[in-house]
């Protein structure tokens, strides 16, 4: 993540224009989430570039030039397609490509560890692309399917990421605010980033529920047994999105008992911001009705 003493380059799109006095015609995106806001917003045409890790709006994503991936964009390609801005942000792209991209073109770097820091980048990218009408009914929808107030039944939650080693979502991440949202209490709250947690660690936090996200770790069925086998307890659910799964009358039994729900999640539902929240928190929403 860059320091506070690193963001030059993200205020140099400050206003809707660029100084021949033109809205961007030629954008790149380097960060998934904003790819498909870019075709939310109607400007898929000005989009000559993504990461190969921008796979949504998938009937639409195609015809557009791959050059690299978030981490390891090719400078040269990108430079190459002339573009008038390129989006990025700190945490899925690194400093030293923004700063290599910004000796060429404008570069709009975003910061999103909230849902509310989510809705204002994309109010500010709206103002910037010349389309802040369609941003501003876009964050208003999102707005309303954001729960007033948390489940009064909080569950502590494992939120898993990674496996070998096993990382989680600590407290200063997207992820983290959108469980909150949702009456999921972060056992790893405390913690920066992802942490990387041993066996020990990960059952002295004793989660009601382990998530084991589809993305960036493609976790599956064999998973499931494997965490629950860690806590001594056995699978609760099948593989599936959340809205997919239907808790047993036993689940709250197990809870006293000690042995925590094992669910595989659809990691997008948590980490995806843009356009995917709407979506997202209105399956989220009929999801955790049913913990």
């Amino acid at each position: 993540m860059y320091s506070d003493t690193d963001r030059g380059s993200e205020n140099a799109p400050s206003g809707t224009k660029n100084q021949n006095g033109r809205l961007p015609g030629r954008i790149i995106s380097l960060v998934p989430s904003l790819t498909e806001l870019v075709f939310h917003l109607d400007l898929g045409n000005r989009l000559v570039g993504r990461t190969r890790f921008c796979i949504h709006p998938e009937k639409q994503i195609g015809g557009v030039e791959i050059i690299g991936g978030t981490k390891n964009p090719r400078i040269d390609k990108i430079k190459a397609l002339k573009p008038d801005i390129v989006i990025a942000n700190r945490e899925e792209n690194r400093k030293e490509d923004v700063d290599a991209i910004s000796s060429f073109s404008e570069v709009l770097v975003t910061e999103i560890a909230t849902v509310k820091e989510a809705l204002n980048e994309m109010l500010r990218i709206g103002e910037v692309l010349g389309k802040a009408h369609e941003a501003a009914g876009l964050v208003d929808a999102i707005s309303r399917e954001i729960p007033g107030n948390s489940p009064t039944n909080s569950l502590r939650a494992l939120y898993m990421i990674w496996r070998d080693p096993w990382m989680a979502a600590g407290g200063d991440t997207y992820i983290h605010d959108v469980m909150q949202h949702f009456g999921l209490h972060n056992v790893c709250a405390g913690m920066d980033r992802y942490p990387q947690l041993t066996e020990d660690q990960m059952c002295n936090m004793a989660p009601e529920v382990i998530l084991l996200s589809s993305e960036p770790y493609p976790f599956r069925k064999k998973h499931m047994s494997e965490m629950a086998g860690l806590f001594s307890g056995s699978q609760k659910f099948g593989p599936g999105k959340p809205d997919e799964i239907k808790p047993p009358e036993t689940v709250k039994n197990d809870r006293r008992a000690g042995s925590p729900m094992v669910l595989t999640v659809d990691g997008e539902w948590f980490s995806w911001y843009g356009p995917r929240m709407l979506p997202s928190f209105r399956s989220l929403a009929g999801w955790r009705q049913k913990l």
